[in-house]
């Protein structure tokens, strides 16, 4: 189903666009066993060259990022007119409108999370997304997607950036140069590492317990808030947790498959991507940023970052940076959206 929306508050068109528009004239989605999506872009005018794919955090959908990826497409698109910006807001397997499709099999873990974007990039013909940008979990399916891409696991093509900012170094004994091209992953308050679930401050396994303690339809959004609040949980925390209903006949029942978003949690707390961090694709820059005020970092974790990004490169590997956002908890794209924007706006625009 294609529609524009007119935002009044910005001036601008919001392209959204649910997996695999029906012919025109058609009312209906055809869906097929790949992920669900959104394309949120700052005009529809003319064609986009460049794509960012956006993937949210547990329990999450890509709706959560539509009013910042609506303000990134804006930003890119007064510093970098020459280009135009395409982000792809990603509904994670057993998140969102992708928790309705079949055929998103187990494992439900950080590898079919990444194999998922790859099938989606095949299924539409699409080219290889130029910036990858995922927060909390889908921190670390980006990174797995990296990882997966570097190994040529997708295919050759997958491998090879096609577009990204120059930046000139010199090859080997011949003394020559060369000018490389990164492409972008940008890390959301993700740790790399494995992850000790009890270090999340608990907040998480306490949410997800609760939850599968829950029946699967409640009453009403209102009844779920107040009942999680009863348990002892925040305003803010139940009525997010409540934005994550839908309506089921003369009830509401999750907008998400519990058992599975459970499975990607547990994988996320495993998988550990700093061989990665080491030795980063050729090509491609990981972008961390840190939230200030996050509870889930430790100094030895925030040490290592950093002293791997000060290493630097000489352009025979990719490049790691780490970037502080000021005045913010894990919920980056709610606490500080500006500081934020300010961040990845200019180096994405450098594409």
């Amino acid at each position: 189903m294609a529609r524009i929306l007119k935002n009044k508050q910005c001036g601008y068109n919001l392209l959204i666009r649910f997996l695999n528009s029906p012919s025109p004239g058609k009312a209906t989605t055809r869906w097929v066993q790949t992920l669900a999506y959104e394309e949120v872009r700052f005009s529809t005018d003319k064609p986009y060259t460049c794509t960012a794919f956006i993937l949210h955090g547990l329990l999450g959908s890509g709706r959560n990022w539509r009013s910042f990826s609506r303000d990134l497409a804006s930003s890119l698109s007064k510093t970098s007119p020459s280009s135009e910006w395409r982000m792809v807001l990603v509904d994670l397997r057993n998140h969102g409108m992708s928790a309705e499709i079949e055929g998103l099999e187990p494992p439900h873990d950080m590898a079919n999370a990444a194999n998922d974007l790859a099938n989606l990039v095949k299924a539409e013909g699409w080219a290889w997304p130029d910036v990858v940008v995922g927060h909390s979990m889908g921190g670390k399916v980006a990174l797995h997607f990296a990882q997966s891409c570097a190994r040529a696991n997708y295919g050759q093509s997958a491998a090879s950036p096609k577009q990204g900012f120059p930046w000139w170094h010199w090859l080997g004994t011949q003394q020559s140069l060369k000018l490389a091209y990164y492409k972008q992953l940008w890390v959301l308050d993700s740790i790399p590492g494995a992850v000790d679930p009890r270090k999340i401050d608990g907040e998480v396994e306490k949410v997800l317990q609760t939850l599968q303690s829950l029946p699967s339809t409640v009453p009403s959004r209102k009844w779920l808030v107040n009942r999680m609040m009863e348990l002892g949980f925040s305003k803010s925390l139940s009525d997010w947790i409540g934005s994550n209903l839908k309506k089921s006949g003369e009830h509401e029942t999750w907008a998400f498959n519990l058992e599975g978003a459970i499975q990607m949690f547990n994988s996320y707390c495993e998988m550990s991507y700093w061989p990665l961090l080491e030795h980063p694709p050729q090509g491609t820059e990981i972008a961390i940023v840190r939230a200030e005020k996050s509870d889930r970092w430790d100094p030895d974790v925030i040490q290592r970052l950093e002293s791997r990004a000060s290493e630097g490169g000489d352009g025979r590997e990719g490049k790691v940076s780490v970037h502080i956002l000021p005045n913010s908890g894990h919920w980056v794209h709610v606490d500080n959206p500006k500081g934020l924007l300010e961040i990845m706006a200019p180096k994405i625009a450098s594409i």
